[in-house]
């Protein structure tokens, strides 16, 4: 089968949102949403629905299991904001917890599918995102507040003694913070695609035993598989943000349709067809940009983000495959970051801070914030749009060579020029976010 051209673009939400009752917000209460005063507001944002499309509402996506989805705009989320002080700017990520001699017994080193590459006569393991990596793209994220590696303690997994001999007492291994160890549930993945799994409460509760007193947040990183509850198959990430730290899993990710891709008509209308056999003879009332040629598609941000993904070539050697697993993680880690800034997911837009249902799902979804995440990033770390997305870009081009990264990088540049030709309006100052405590 010939792959897709993404051809046409949607910008608004499926048909199969109206009819699970989603209502997508008003340009006017889109606008509004992002005001922190009650005072008459705009009509509408300068945003162009080709730069900031709306999310897309697919079956089985988590807008589609609970459409009415509580919105959080600026004036709420300041509510959120009582644990923001000036001693308080520091972001931590911590490095992936080593495994100690003898904990391999019940817990694996990560189980990675080996890969050939060219001119290869054997598989190597994909290598894992780097640590430092990360940080850099946390550091341009979250621009203007300090992103550091927590150095010590050095954790570690290490055999678990306190429970042998219990048959009852769930299997566990301990995690060595320095000053204690604490136990982590552990067991079999029940999909048996990655060995062991980590309980995700167990190690969220180790991360706030360690928060320094000068750390806004914390990002505890683990290459192993998470899960939350015995239901869970498996977890990619979660935040406590009210207690200011969140642990990502570099274990999974999948790319089918990923962002920028997922807004194709194609794609869409399929997913609607497999869900709902007669929507295809339902008038779509979706806004849709056809490409005409060339000089149309780099008009466009979401264009010119498809654009870069396709003419990048299709590879899988190490490099490349490294480099998109690194892209995947610093998404989902900027997402669950977000958390701790007392974001809330995103219902207003196609947005990082969107809730999601399962890998396609995140896949789909992009790596930037809405106009309305924006205005409440930049109360805190008191940077603006133009400079939060120079930081990013300047990340973005140096992984070139992966798709999403390359094609976030096309749609910054576009909307820096956005920004230039509307006079690049500022966000909050470092004074506004101190003051919201």
């Amino acid at each position: 089968m010939p792959a897709c051209k993404h051809a046409d673009l949607t910008f608004e939400p499926s048909e199969h949102a109206a009819s699970v009752g989603y209502r997508r917000p008003t340009v006017r209460e889109r606008a509004n949403a992002t005001r922190l005063g009650s005072g008459p507001g705009a009509e509408q944002l300068d945003v162009k629905p080709s730069t900031f499309p709306g999310p897309l509402v697919l079956p089985g996506d988590e807008l589609s299991f609970d459409p009415k989805y509580e919105r959080q705009d600026v004036k709420s989320w300041s509510g959120c904001t009582g644990f923001y002080t000036a001693k308080r700017r520091a972001i931590y990520v911590v490095p992936t917890p080593r495994l100690s001699p003898g904990v391999s017994e019940c817990l694996p080193t990560p189980n990675l599918k080996p890969i050939k590459g060219p001119g290869r006569s054997h598989a190597s393991t994909i290598p894992s995102p780097k640590t430092d990596d990360i940080l850099d793209y946390l550091s341009a994220f979250y621009h203007g507040m300090p992103v550091k590696i927590l150095e010590k303690p050095a954790l570690s997994l290490t055999r678990w003694e306190n429970t042998i001999g219990d048959e009852n007492a769930p299997a566990r291994v301990g995690l060595f913070l320095g000053a204690e160890t604490v136990g982590v549930r552990v067991r079999p993945s029940p999909d048996r695609i990655l060995g062991a799994q980590l309980n995700l409460d167990d190690i969220l509760d180790a991360a706030i035993s360690i928060l320094p007193k000068d750390a806004h947040a914390l990002l505890m990183i683990v290459d192993h598989d998470l899960y939350e509850d015995e239901e869970d198959d498996f977890c990619c990430g979660r935040a406590y943000g009210g207690s200011r730290v969140a642990v990502v899993s570099t274990a999974r990710s999948k790319t089918e349709h990923a962002w920028p891709a997922s807004h194709c008509r194609k794609f869409v209308d399929d997913n609607c067809r497999e869900s709902e056999p007669d929507a295809g003879r339902q008038k779509n009332e979706a806004k849709v940009i056809r490409y005409a040629s060339p000089s149309d598609r780099s008009k466009s941000a979401m264009h010119s983000a498809v654009d870069a993904l396709q003419h990048l070539a299709v590879r899988k050697d190490l490099v490349q495959l490294s480099n998109l697993w690194l892209g995947r993680v610093c998404k989902t880690a900027s997402h669950e970051l977000g958390h701790c800034f007392g974001m809330d997911h995103c219902v207003y837009y196609a947005c990082v801070m969107q809730g999601t249902s399962g890998l396609t799902e995140d896949a789909g979804q992009p790596p930037y914030l809405c106009p309305v995440d924006l205005a409440k990033l930049f109360r805190v770390t008191g940077a603006d749009e133009k400079a939060h997305d120079t930081a990013l870009l300047a990340f973005c081009e140096r992984w070139r060579h992966d798709k999403l990264l390359a094609a976030f990088a096309a749609w910054l540049k576009v909307r820096l020029a956005e920004l230039e030709a509307a006079g690049a309006p500022g966000g909050g100052s470092e004074e506004e976010a101190i003051m919201l405590d």
